[in-house]
């Protein structure tokens, strides 16, 4: 059995998704979008799979919400409108879902619950009696008490590090992060035509990370560098990843058929 075919036995899934697919180019919140996730979503719930959603886009919904012109650059200014926009964020999931009677729940995470034990184990917990009541975690950074995702963004990336943590925490079987881009290519398609797209990805070799450098887009923040330290700390775990193109949220479906769509990262056993 191909890996693409394992994929289809996949009961536990992690989805991520960054600011460029949740807003617009200029920054306002892409509603048609997150109702297209959220219906396809419900329905991975309701084939009787358990997700799990980590998104970004907080402080980028913030923006919208307060009609500025561009995202501020210092971290008090930000973490307010992370304040503003996770309130406005969890509003529209928690609407959107509604409709399709799924109920979800809020996971507002720092870096320090997997440095401390006793934290990463209630963090644990949580989670399981969420998903055992088929409620949807909806999961991102606390940026407005964590300057570390808002400071250290090249390092830590649009929570795509975020979303291989939880996939270990709650020892799921896949991993999806959506993206601005179709999967991993072998140099940046943005530059060069003939940029070729790698499917399936076993080994992440120096050369892969050679392929991987640079930052992501204007409202998003994670490159492909912090793509590839994700795939690194989820396949490590025993958890596959496929990193694919959000603008059709229907992807996810492809991705659970088994179809080859995106780059799988191939879990280690």
């Amino acid at each position: 059995m191909g890996f693409r075919e394992s994929i289809k036995n996949a009961k536990r899934i992690v989805v991520k998704v960054g600011t460029s697919t949740l807003t617009y180019e200029n920054g306002q919140i892409n509603l048609g979008r997150i109702e297209k996730l959220t219906r396809v979503l419900s329905d991975v719930v309701n084939s009787g799979k358990e997700v799990t959603l980590v998104t970004s886009g907080a402080v980028g919904v913030g923006v919208g919400k307060l009609k500025l012109k561009e995202k501020p650059t210092n971290i008090r200014e930000k973490q307010a409108l992370a304040a503003i926009g996770q309130c406005e964020l969890m509003h529209i999931y928690s609407k959107f879902f509604g409709e399709y009677s799924h109920t979800v729940g809020q996971v507002l995470l720092t870096r320090d619950v997997i440095e401390d034990e006793h934290i990463k184990q209630n963090v644990c917990n949580t989670f399981e009696l969420l998903l055992q009541k088929g409620i949807i975690p909806i999961v991102n950074e606390n940026d407005t008490v964590s300057i570390d995702e808002l400071e250290n963004i090249a390092k830590f990336g649009d929570n795509d590090n975020l979303s291989a943590i939880v996939s270990v925490l709650i020892d799921a079987d896949l991993l999806i992060i959506l993206s601005d881009i179709d999967g991993f290519y072998d140099s940046n398609p943005k530059e060069n035509p003939n940029a070729k797209l790698i499917k399936q990805i076993d080994e992440i070799t120096a050369e892969i990370e050679a392929c991987a450098g640079g930052a992501g887009s204007s409202l998003g923040t994670g490159g492909m560098a912090t793509k590839i330290t994700a795939a690194r700390k989820a396949t490590e775990a025993g958890v596959n990843m496929v990193l694919a193109n959000g603008e059709e949220p229907a992807i996810i479906a492809e991705v659970l058929s088994g179809e080859e769509v995106g780059t799988l990262f191939t879990a280690k056993k």
